[in-house]
């Protein structure tokens, strides 16, 4: 069995990685990214339902005066 040649298979990781703790780093950094932008689709999402929700209800109704009240906390 032959190894790549950007091996090195006394590290176990490829030649000219960073250390372990600098690969950690960047991972815990990459899954904070992705989680910070999966809640912004989120916010986006719930931003369009409100609206949509917003523009077909009587604006001097009791749950507008909630949803409302609730924007303003």
């Amino acid at each position: 069995m032959s190894l790549s040649p950007s091996f090195d298979p006394s590290s176990r990781r490829p030649v000219g990685a960073a250390p372990a703790r600098q690969v950690s780093a960047a991972k815990l950094l990459k899954e904070t990214c992705n989680y910070i932008r999966s809640l912004n689709r989120e916010v986006d999402d719930l931003s369009d339902r409100l609206s949509a929700i917003m523009a077909t209800m009587d604006t001097n109704s009791a749950e507008a005066e909630i949803i409302r009240s609730l924007l303003r906390s």
